[in-house]
């Protein structure tokens, strides 16, 4: 039974093990008479129901009584009721390590601690969120990690000192949570409707629920720089166009509230920018940051790909658990030895004349690709239009890969699946550009 790892952020709490992520449930909870939904299913139905519907029970779980509670006597039920969610759905019997936020008090992880006592799986550790994503990227004296949740956007600087990264505080920035930027831009999206169809999507929370579950769907699917809106209303179709840059220009007033936060904490000037994917994904908010330093993006398993390498350091023992905010960024301090490359795998990525090693290469998508950073490799694009993160090349067990995080790249002039292995002398394209890649082996030389 192999060890699982819970994530808590209520903007998707995300269950995950060796084999990657399992489920991503934001926190959101709908009491449906004896039966409560979570997650997804609960979210789609919030605005239709808003006086059955919780999605604070994360960031304020405590055990003070709630008014309008249904069967819910305080947020510590609805949180309990989650786990047991999260625990038949993914099937958690074993062992399980939480990643918590450096938002959550003392007490509040003694409460969690306590409701999980009561579940099916057995909690052996608890680290840090921070410290657990950006472990072993972490080349610089500063870090700064930046993570997105429901109702607030969550700035944490770390330390790194003697080969080791450590969380020193986390400042919580209201307002700015992926709820606030929903409900902008789903103002914004009424607008339009108004102004292009005469038609309102906000006028019953049939019409306004249905703006919510889309909107994301559409965010996804840019073309050309604008948004394509399309609402069903009975048989009359509604289609109203959102100018992508009209639409990042409405959401920077917000972004500047946590670029604020960043440059207010940023105490060294060998500073790391870290993107949580989610935070990442907001439209232009990566090209909103200040100039200084310029963004890693990390993957969506960073973070469960270092729990389970420092699982020996964060796991208790017997009864005694404590919240560990510090981890090496390295299991073994050797840089100069690189993954092994199988015989024949490409060494390296040429992309505009430049050989870029291919053990751990994001592919990033920013609107100023020119501007000079320390920050770690990347293979960068500027596309309008497109998010902030398009993929990623790694080196694993001597085989070299890309993630495709975004549609638009092929491979050899095929479209890229989620998943791709690369071979010596692959080419790889990007829609709405002229930017190629190839896979090269460098035989001779430094890597």
């Amino acid at each position: 039974m192999s060890l699982k790892v819970i994530e808590f952020n209520d903007h998707g709490i995300c269950v995950s093990d060796e084999t990657g992520i399992l489920l991503h449930s934001p926190g959101f909870a709908l009491a449906d008479g004896a039966e409560v939904l979570f997650g997804e299913a609960a979210e789609q139905q919030a605005r239709l129901r808003p006086t059955e519907s919780y999605n604070r029970y994360w960031q304020e779980l405590s055990l003070d009584p709630i008014s309008h509670g249904n069967s819910f006597r305080h947020y510590a039920d609805i949180a309990y009721a989650h786990l047991l969610h999260l625990a038949e759905v993914c099937a958690i019997q074993g062992e399980v390590i939480f990643a918590v936020p450096g938002s959550f008090t003392h007490q509040q992880l003694a409460i969690l601690l306590g409701l999980a006592k009561q579940t099916p799986f057995t909690v052996i550790g608890v680290v840090d969120s921070s410290a657990a994503a950006a472990a072993t990227q972490a080349k610089s004296a500063q870090v700064i990690y930046l993570d997105l949740q429901l109702h607030q956007a969550l700035v944490s600087s770390l330390k790194l000192e003697a080969g080791v990264l450590q969380t020193e505080t986390t400042v919580q920035v209201p307002g700015v949570g992926s709820q606030s930027f929903m409900n902008l831009m789903m103002q914004m999206a009424t607008n339009l409707f108004i102004q292009q169809c005469r038609f309102n999507p906000q006028h019953n929370a049939e019409s306004e629920q249905q703006l919510y579950n889309t909107l994301p769907h559409w965010l996804g699917a840019s073309d050309d720089g604008n948004l394509i809106l399309e609402l069903a209303t009975g048989e009359t179709s509604h289609t109203a166009k959102m100018p992508h840059e009209s639409l990042v220009s409405s959401l920077r007033p917000q972004y500047a509230k946590i670029s604020d936060q960043v440059l207010a904490m940023q105490s060294n000037q060998d500073c790391q920018l870290m993107l949580s994917p989610a935070i990442a994904a907001l439209p232009g908010f990566a090209a909103s940051l200040p100039s200084s330093v310029r963004p890693v993006v990390l993957e969506r398993e960073a973070l469960t790909g270092n729990v389970l390498q420092f699982v020996n350091l964060i796991a208790g023992t017997g009864e005694s658990i404590q919240l560990v905010n510090s981890l090496p960024v390295s299991e073994a301090p050797s840089p100069t030895s690189p993954p092994a490359l199988g015989q024949g795998a490409p060494s390296h990525i040429l992309f505009r004349h430049h050989a870029l090693p291919v053990e751990d290469l994001p592919i990033e998508n920013r609107l100023n690709p020119d501007r000079e950073s320390d920050s770690a490799p990347a293979l960068v694009l500027s596309i309008q239009g497109m998010p902030a993160l398009l993929g990623h090349i790694c080196l694993r067990d001597g085989e070299v890969s890309l993630k495709a995080e975004a549609a638009g790249m092929k491979i050899n002039g095929s479209p890229a699946e989620a998943e791709n292995r690369l071979r010596l002398g692959d080419e790889i394209q990007f829609e709405g550009c002229d930017d190629r890649a190839s896979l090269i082996r460098v035989s001779h030389g430094q890597r």
